[in-house]
């Protein structure tokens, strides 16, 4: 049982045995219940049947439920407590739907569809009650019951209760989502059910690019008659879907490069250059990603948009694809730089982010102000020239069409561009069968609003649609053999990081990348110049840079030190609320180490620390006037009570790690321990990373002049950190140190309570201290 749709906004949620709490705060929590089992709703106890009828009246909340596959054939069964007779286990043909029912939206009562129907499991419902009404019938397979020719009444498949009885809406299925029809039919009756609020636009864009225009072997390539059928379907098409234009891209290197009936076929596409959109491809059709020097990959541009000029092609749609999705995702960043510059491109699409299948699973993402969109599986592939070439012949490409996979993939998508190629146009003009064919076959069978814009407008509607894809995510392109193929050959042994060292910020984080470098084994990132030893990538924009800048903080290591151990280190990853999400994508393996000292004492030392740099809030208030600072306050001075005060809400936002991270790669240091004792924390530490061990004993030694712990370089001298660190504040004032201690009160005892859940540290001493102080 549960509630809920393929909407973002809602929430599916799946209940166990007993029933989930239905109610919060005197508001309904679910829109629709269903039942994958109709037996396990018809056979509940009493109790909870009572409850679940009572939620469904007061709240007015529908029921739906599926005749689950049996092995017991049941004859005319009652179905419990409804005046409904089922028969199960039949073989069934020819469905068709009940035009007049109040449930259908998306869906269409079209013509038949005809044929067996999927599965030998199918249950009909009988009923002589006024209160039913049949969604959809289909007929008992003749092959199957011989009639002797007599027509057969409809049986019906799908059922609508009305809910005359009890005052409860149900819509039965006599069988699951395997039938085509009954995906588009639970849509519906969700949104039905729902009132609307599980509902899926109509509206769908469709955009058909043809790739690869000039390019292909001779005897693959388009000849006049194989234009004049593109122009003909196009205008078939656009009658059907307003604003619809094939989206043509060249590789001007490759005109004229067929037999002379095929470069008749290319002359023929320039002297119809309005008919269609046009957009570049590459000059010589050579992969983006295999150039490492961008005056080159500009050049290769620049020779396609000069054939253009020349052509009367125009050269201001915005759009480009990249031969082989190369340089796109994972992102090449020549490509980008060489695309505004030549091209200035807004909008891109690829199959590859974040994977390239499934094809539900892909998204958008914007890089250097360049709109990446996501585009469809059709089926159809370069070598796709025949219908007989496809995988599975006619029969299977039918099948995709006729409610599969092609059908299927416009119905759930808002926006659908889909990647063809130009062999697929000529030949036996496969491509144009595909796309008229699905085409007809939604207008019969669905309500779908099917239009077409350009790309540009389409990148802006998907933006609209997704706010919450603008950011990119990075992957490991070497995670993934299709990525790290289209993925420039000198990146592909990088050494990313093993560890992160998440902070926060005034915790003893710069001491413990000072330690941890030391270890033999061990090797950090290139400095970053702006921020010192922290390249801060995961948080603020330096993330935008993209992959390729944060790999630049990671040469490639000579071969005596492949297999040293990376890590990098920025004190800001800790409280960062899509830090989590971005480093497990780039580095699931990763160890994490936070260092945790009393979040009062953490927040004062912010304080002190940018008062220290000339900070001009902090040197115009007090440290307690910051951290009681109101909405009402300058935006500055919140600022700053912000940094001071969030890092130390630390269960908060370990949890938020935790949410992406197994606790087995998460190591917490008590940063008090790491002041006092640091041998001892890093032997644990090295430990825990199964590092080859280190006698920290001799490395590290306490100063007395500088009063903290420093790497012995000889017998009487050591190297300490600068002058900033270990810095002697005034003690904090009596009002704030009491107004923290109750402020942090509730993060501490949740703190607690992680610590033991986790059970692998101690806790640590200023925590007791901190909880045990009575206000």
């Amino acid at each position: 049982m549960g509630g809920g749709c393929k909407c973002s906004r809602y929430k599916v949620e799946v209940a166990g045995k007993s029933l989930p709490v239905l109610t919060n705060q005197d508001k309904g929590r679910y829109g629709v219940i269903v039942f994958e089992n109709l037996d396990k709703y018809l056979n509940m106890d009493n109790w909870n049947r009572q409850l679940l009828d009572k939620y469904c009246r007061d709240y007015s909340v529908g029921i739906i439920g599926f005749v689950s596959p049996s092995e017991e054939t049941l004859v005319g069964a009652q179905l419990r407590g409804f005046p409904l007779y089922v028969h199960t286990n039949l073989r069934l043909r020819d469905a068709s739907l009940n035009p007049g029912s109040p449930i259908l939206r998306l869906t269409r009562a079209g013509d038949t569809a005809w044929g067996p129907l999927p599965g030998n499991d199918w249950a009909i419902f009988q009923h002589n009650h006024s209160g039913y009404e049949p969604l959809e019938w289909a007929q008992k397979n003749v092959m199957d019951y011989p009639t002797d020719g007599v027509a057969q009444p409809p049986l019906a498949t799908v059922l609508q209760d009305h809910g005359q009885q009890d005052g409860i809406q149900r819509i039965l299925f006599g069988s699951g989502l395997k039938f085509w029809l009954h995906r588009l039919l639970f849509l519906d009756s969700l949104s039905y059910l729902s009132h609307g609020q599980l509902s899926l636009n109509l509206e769908r864009r469709i955009l058909i690019d043809i790739d690869d225009i000039f390019v292909g072997e001779k005897g693959t390539r388009l000849k006049p008659d194989d234009v004049h059928a593109l122009i003909a379907t196009q205008n078939r098409i656009e009658e059907m879907v307003p604003g619809f234009r094939f989206n043509l891209g060249f590789s001007g290197k490759y005109f004229h490069h067929g037999t002379h009936e095929e470069n008749l076929g290319d002359d023929m596409l320039l002297r119809n250059v309005a008919q269609f959109n046009w957009f570049s491809h590459m000059w010589n059709h050579q992969q983006p990603h295999l150039y490492d020097n961008v005056t080159q990959l500009m050049n290769d541009m620049m020779l396609n948009k000069d054939f253009a000029k020349e052509h009367g092609i125009p050269t201001d749609s915005g759009y480009s694809v990249s031969p082989h999705h190369s340089g796109v995702y994972p992102a090449h960043e020549l490509l980008y730089t060489a695309w505004k510059k030549v091209w200035n491109i807004k909008v891109t699409s690829t199959e590859e982010y974040p994977h390239l299948r499934p094809a539900r699973l892909r998204r958008g993402f914007i890089h250097r102000n360049i709109m990446v969109l996501p585009r469809q599986t059709c089926g159809l592939f370069t070598h796709t020239i025949c219908i007989d070439s496809y995988p599975g012949g006619r029969d299977k490409l039918d099948e995709s069409i006729r409610g599969g996979e092609l059908f299927q993939t416009i119905v759930y998508n808002p926006i659908n561009i889909f990647m063809t190629h130009m062999s697929n146009y000529g030949n036996d003009r496969l491509a144009l069968y595909t796309f008229e064919s699905v085409i007809k076959f939604l207008r019969c069978w669905t309500n779908l609003k099917l239009t077409s814009v350009p790309p540009l407008q389409l990148g802006e509607l998907y933006f609209k649609l997704h706010p919450e894809e603008r950011d990119p995510i990075w992957g490991n392109p070497a995670d993934d053999p299709r990525h790290a193929k289209i993925w420039a050959g000198n990146k592909r042994r990088t050494t990313l990081p093993k560890l992160l060292g998440l902070g926060p910020q005034k915790t003893g984080s710069t001491a413990f990348y000072t330690f941890l470098s030391m270890h033999p084994a061990v090797a950090s990132n290139v400095p970053n110049s702006d921020t010192f030893e922290e390249i801060q990538f995961f948080n603020g924009n330096n993330y935008y840079r993209g992959l390729d800048w944060y790999l630049n903080f990671f040469p490639l290591q000579p071969n005596d030190t492949d297999d040293k151990f990376m890590f990098e280190k920025s004190a800001t990853y800790f409280d960062g609320e899509l830090v989590p999400k971005r480093a497990h994508a780039l580095l699931p393996k990763a160890q994490l180490v936070t260092i945790l000292i009393s979040p009062a004492k953490r927040a004062y030392s912010w304080y002190q620390h940018i008062k220290a740099h000339g900070d001009p809030i902090a040197n115009n208030y007090s440290f307690y006037q910051v951290i009681t600072a109101t909405e009402a306050e300058p935006k500055a001075l919140r600022d700053l009570r912000n940094r001071c005060l969030n890092p130390g809400k630390y269960s908060q936002h370990l949890e938020r790690w935790l949410a992406c991270y197994p606790q087995q790669q998460l190591y917490i240091i008590d940063g008090e321990q790491l002041k006092s004792n640091p041998v001892a924390v890093m032997n644990d530490l090295q430990r825990f990373l199964k590092l080859p061990p280190f006698d920290y004993s001799r490395h590290l030694r306490f100063d007395n002049k500088k009063g903290f712990y420093c790497q012995v370089v000889s017998d009487n001298r050591n190297k300490c950190l600068g002058k900033s660190k270990g810095r002697q504040y005034p003690p904090m004032d009596d009002r704030s140190a009491k107004m923290l201690q109750k402020y942090y009160r509730i993060h501490n005892q949740a703190l607690v309570k992680l610590l033991k859940k986790l059970g692998s540290r101690p806790i640590p001493q200023w925590l007791k201290e901190d909880l045990s102080v009575t206000s």
